[in-house]
C-alpha cells in the first residue's frame, strides 16, 4: 500500500533539497575568515558571525544580501572598525558570487521530477524560503521551473505560512506531502499544519537549521531524491 495514497499536491524545498547551497556559503565563510586572520582566529571569526546572523534575522530575514550585510557588519566589529575598504570590496564580491552560484540539480532530482511530472496525478509546487529575485533566479538556472505548477517563496517557513499555501492550493493540509532537508524548516512546520513529509538529509546543515532528530508518523526520511519515488 502507498505510503502517501492521499497526496494530491508534494510541496518541495529549493536549496540543498533540489540544489546545493549551504556548501557555496560554507566556502565563503571559510574565505572571510582567511580574510579576517589579521584580527582574529578563524574559530572566533566564525562564532562571531553566526551571532550577529542569528541577531539581524529579525530584521533582515534569510539570503544572500542578508548574509552579506551580517558579513560586513562583523567584520567591522571583529576588527574593532580596522577593516579596510579593500577588504569590504572583497566581501561584496564574495557575496555577489553566492547570488550566480549554479543551482545546478541534486542527483536524481530532474529524473525524479520528470516522471511525476509525466504521471500528472499530483501538482509539484515549490516552498521555500529567501530573498525573491535571488530564490527566482536559481530556479530558473536550475531549469527545473517546467516541473512545478506553483512556486511560492516566503520570508520564513512557519506553520502559518503553510496554511496560506495550502489555502492558495485549494487543498487540505492532509493532502500535501511537503519534502526537504532540513527538519526545523521543512518538516517541523508542515507536520504541524497537519501535512505530511519527506525528510532527505543533506551533507551539510547551516547552524541556524539545526535541531534534534525527531519521529512522527507522518514523517519518512530516504537519503537519495530518487527514493522518493518509492514512497509514491
Amino acid at each position: 500500500m502507498e505510503k502517501f495514497a492521499n497526496v494530491k499536491v508534494i510541496a518541495f524545498d529549493a536549496d540543498d533539497t533540489l540544489w546545493d547551497c549551504q556548501s557555496y556559503f560554507d566556502e565563503v565563510e571559510r574565505e572571510y575568515c582567511r580574510l579576517l586572520a589579521p584580527f582574529a582566529p578563524a574559530d572566533e571569526v566564525s562564532a562571531s558571525l553566526f551571532r550577529t546572523e542569528e541577531a539581524n534575522m529579525a530584521l533582515l530575514g534569510y539570503g544572500c544580501k542578508a548574509f552579506v550585510l551580517s558579513l560586513i557588519e562583523n567584520a567591522v566589529a571583529v576588527s574593532g572598525g580596522r577593516v579596510g575598504g579593500g577588504v569590504i570590496g572583497e566581501l561584496l564580491r564574495l557575496g555577489k558570487r553566492l547570488l550566480e552560484l549554479p543551482a545546478t540539480p541534486l542527483p536524481g532530482v530532474e529524473e525524479t521530477l520528470a516522471r511525476l511530472h509525466e504521471r500528472g496525478d499530483r501538482r509539484l509546487v515549490v516552498f521555500t524560503k529567501g530573498e525573491l529575485l535571488d530564490q527566482q533566479n536559481k530556479l530558473r538556472r536550475s531549469h527545473l521551473e517546467r516541473y512545478f505548477h506553483h512556486v511560492e517563496i516566503v520570508s520564513d517557513k512557519t506553520e502559518r505560512a503553510f496554511l496560506s499555501l495550502c489555502r492558495r492550493l485549494r487543498v487540505a493540509p492532509a493532502s500535501v506531502l511537503m519534502v526537504g532537508n532540513s527538519l526545523k524548516s521543512d518538516v517541523a512546520p508542515a507536520l504541524a499544519a497537519g501535512a505530511q513529509a519527506v525528510h532527505i538529509p543533506f551533507h551539510v546543515t547551516w547552524r541556524l537549521e539545526q535541531v534534534e532528530d525527531f519521529e512522527h508518523t507522518r514523517l519518512v526520511r530516504i537519503d537519495r531524491f530518487g527514493q522518493l519515488l518509492d514512497c509514491l
